[in-house]
């Protein structure tokens, strides 16, 4: 199921559809494993996500283009799976369609607690390229160090959770 979190404007639905064939901006999105399966034809990433410290809480994966003005920006994000932590060995996998080849970034939050709240005492968060973080750059590494490219077809990528 697919859930959109934008207003539509005066843009035609069947524009927003042509526009956009795997994922639009801004869009909400089910974990759909089936999607990176074999045989898939994407554009794709499965990002299998590592260190999960405890299997409580919520679990955010977002896209972003791979560009300085959007990555990591309020509300510029492509694609977004919520769900509930359900770690198997202190991991998850996910499904994140794409628009199109090309570059860029995927961001993950562990919410402990399931808040909806970051607390960076407890919760932790991890990077396409598993960039270091720390509390200088407060969590956020720039575009540069966690954009990758993703082809035509399933990318695969690994997600280390960092807690601090």
């Amino acid at each position: 199921m697919v859930m959109f979190k934008f207003a539509l404007g005066l843009m035609p639905v069947g524009a927003l559809f042509a526009a956009a064939p795997a994922i639009a901006h801004g869009m909400e999105i089910s974990n759909e494993l089936e999607r990176c399966s074999a045989g898939a034809k994407g554009p794709a990433v499965l990002v299998d996500v590592h260190g999960f410290s405890a299997s409580t809480g919520t679990v955010r994966v977002q896209s972003y283009p791979a560009t300085r003005a959007a990555w990591l920006a309020r509300g510029e994000w492509l694609g977004r799976i919520d769900v509930p932590v359900r770690a198997s060995n202190g991991a998850m996998r996910f499904c994140m369609p794409v628009p199109q080849p090309g570059k860029y970034g995927i961001a993950v939050r562990h919410d402990r607690d399931g808040n909806g709240k970051t607390d960076i005492s407890r919760d932790g968060g991890g990077f396409s390229n598993n960039p270091a973080i720390s509390i200088f750059n407060l969590g956020k590494p720039g575009v540069d160090k966690a954009a990758f490219y993703a082809g035509p077809g399933v990318t695969k990528i690994t997600i280390n959770l960092k807690y601090m």
